[in-house]
């Protein structure tokens, strides 16, 4: 009997951006609603609080998958499901034990929610996930970032680090 090694990227029968156009596609009726009915701000505030519960949850999933406390490592191999069908373009900068740091120069997923018309809440569907999800997947994760595609920058700088 032998034993296998933990999966550390789960099956995607659809990439990660098709998934996401799925779930803003729902999305956008909840926030026409909530914006309609409670203004902006809490409209914003209510899609924040739920897609980063969602990410949560994603995150524990992965950790879980993994079957060990997952590492940088694991965590930049993960990477390449919402990289899928060159959804976004790295360029890597430092890649240690502790340190993970890149600029992604290209994002679909900003080009996604823009065509959709959800451009002014993109970073909230997508942005908003991305070190929130550390909570669930490595809590000694953190991520650092001053700028977003989403948000208007020329890249996003992500700098993650494993205390």
């Amino acid at each position: 009997m032998s034993k296998e090694k933990p999966q550390t990227i789960p099956m995607q029968t659809i990439s990660m951006i098709e998934q996401r156009r799925i779930e803003a596609q729902i999305v956008k009726n909840i926030y026409d609603v909530l914006l309609e009915r409670y203004g902006e701000q809490e409209a914003n505030k209510a899609i924040e609080i739920a897609i980063k519960k969602a990410a949560i949850e994603q995150g524990e999933k992965f950790r879980k998958l993994n079957g060990k406390e997952p590492s940088l490592e694991d965590f930049a191999e993960l990477g390449k499901l919402w990289e899928m069908g060159g959804a976004l373009k790295r360029k890597m900068h430092k890649k240690t034990k502790q340190h993970l740091e890149y600029d992604i120069t290209h994002c679909a997923y900003a080009d996604m929610y823009k065509e959709m018309g959800l451009a002014k809440i993109g970073h909230l569907l997508s942005c908003n996930r991305d070190g929130t999800f550390c909570i669930g997947y490595n809590p000694k994760m953190k991520l650092t970032r001053t700028q977003t595609i989403m948000e208007g920058a020329k890249f996003c700088d992500f700098r993650y680090e494993l205390s």
